[in-house]
């Protein structure tokens, strides 16, 4: 029917703007994660400010003996491992649709791909 065409059509537009939007935000997250790294690898900058200061139950028991950056860096990294997983499903997805051969369905990934980059 035509109204179900109309709304495959848009359901794919959506997806592939969610899919320029996951890229997006995959690429600021990478951004942030490189800035969380110190500048210089000298000790005075891979110590936590207090740490003679530090009591036992201060920090995470399983990241007590790293860097301070290194525990900023690591939630970076699991955030875009995440963002990740979400791009390559979503990238499937809108494979798959567009692997039906129709033509409105084609046309509406790309729209989709072209407003989600240009917003």
């Amino acid at each position: 029917s035509p109204a179900g065409m109309a709304l495959s059509v848009l359901v794919i537009l959506l997806l592939s703007m969610l899919y320029e939007a996951v890229k997006m935000g995959k690429a600021v997250l990478l951004r942030r994660a490189l800035l969380a790294l110190p500048r210089s690898l000298s000790r005075e900058s891979l110590v936590e400010p207090e740490e003679e200061d530090a009591g036992p139950t201060q920090g995470s028991p399983l990241l007590t003996g790293f860097p301070i950056f290194f525990r900023r860096w690591f939630r970076y990294h699991v955030s875009q491992a995440l963002f990740h997983v979400v791009q390559v499903v979503l990238g499937y997805m809108v494979m798959l649709a567009v692997m039906s051969y129709n033509t409105w369905i084609f046309l509406g990934a790309i729209a989709g791909s072209t407003l989600g980059y240009f917003v």
